[in-house]
């Protein structure tokens, strides 16, 4: 699982280059544009998103599951993402744009879902197989940015490239273990993770939590400033000695948010702090935001790791979700 995370900044790149390859030429209206995905394929999607809605020209709504809004129709540009190319959503939404007329187009790495957008002369961005679908987050995510492209006043490529570079400089310290994500590791201890980020780094902080959760099996939790500083934040002023003594708060923080949001979060972090909750700030420095998209991944992606070395939890297996699809396979069955 670390040498999957190290070889985030090539998959990036790789990811990138194949979906800039197939560049939907999105030319004058745009429309609406929707993705659908689970999991690792679905946090790509909102990684992409949080970029477009900083940068682009257009603004890209994620769906966690197949039921697709209604106006996702024949206007509308729908992108259908599942690394193995057998999640049943997926394909489900797969079926369901197709009958609406929208615009397809595909992110996988096979499977049923390549089998048949390629019989349907769906636009495909493939990526290689043979990954845990939540360490492929790199390809998934710089194939989509790729595809999407034309969708920036300027292409995205060089600012990329950058972000590639500057990750391959943090990953060795980021990977020791006295490194940042280790000792933050070592502080949580056993205490449940509240990973907080403003807007911008929302998607960041859930894929933090999700990874917590897939890779060290243990629960955690994602929350987004400013929204939780209008009703989240009445909770932890009253939390209890016990609740707050197995509680600890992660603020990702990022010198460009907003003023306003920043003041917010300092607030949050005192009241917090009060109450006898551990506190701990990961900075996330870049300012460019697919820099920080990918910083903050590679960082959180190490910690959650390192949650489960310290746990003796082997980080790869998930075998709750390989007994999920099993379940749902065999009721859509009849069985």
């Amino acid at each position: 699982m670390r040498s999957l995370v190290a070889a985030l900044p090539t998959m990036l790149v790789d990811g990138f280059r194949a979906g800039r390859e197939l560049a939907v030429p999105f030319d004058g209206e745009t429309g609406r544009l929707y993705a659908s995905g689970l999991g690792g394929s679905a946090a790509a999607a909102d990684l992409v998103a949080a970029v477009l809605e900083t940068d682009g020209r257009a603004t890209l709504e994620v769906v966690h599951g197949e039921e697709l809004p209604r106006a996702a129709d024949a206007r509308a540009t729908v992108v259908i993402l599942s690394y193995s190319g057998e999640t049943t959503e997926a394909l489900r939404a797969y079926a369901a744009a197709g009958r609406r007329r929208a615009r397809r187009l595909v992110v996988t790495s096979g499977g049923s879902l390549g089998e048949q957008a390629a019989d349907e002369d769906v636009p495909v961005v493939r990526v290689p197989p043979g990954l845990p679908p939540r360490s492929a987050i790199g390809y998934l995510f710089g194939g989509l940015l790729g595809a999407l492209d034309p969708l920036f006043p300027e292409s995205t490529e060089l600012r990329t490239l950058a972000a590639a570079e500057a990750l391959r400089s943090r990953l060795g310290p980021l990977s020791r273990p006295n490194g940042l994500p280790g000792r933050l590791a070592q502080a949580l201890g056993e205490r449940l993770p509240f990973v907080i980020a403003d807007r911008m780094l929302a998607a960041v902080a859930r894929r933090w939590a999700t990874q917590v959760e897939e890779n060290a099996k243990r629960l955690a939790i994602a929350q987004e400033a400013p929204e939780l500083l209008h009703n989240a934040i009445v909770g932890w002023e009253a939390i209890g000695t016990r609740d707050a003594a197995r509680s600890a708060l992660i603020v990702l923080e990022r010198p460009t948010a907003p003023p306003t949001v920043r003041a917010g979060l300092r607030h949050l972090m005192q009241v917090v702090r009060r109450r006898r909750v551990p506190v701990l700030p990961v900075e996330i420095a870049a300012e460019d935001p697919i820099e920080a998209i990918v910083h903050g991944v590679a960082f959180g992606d190490l910690f959650s790791i390192e949650l489960a070395r310290r746990a003796r939890v082997d980080p790869y297996p998930i075998t709750a979700i390989d007994r999920l699809r099993a379940a749902v396979a065999a009721q859509a069955a009849g069985r």
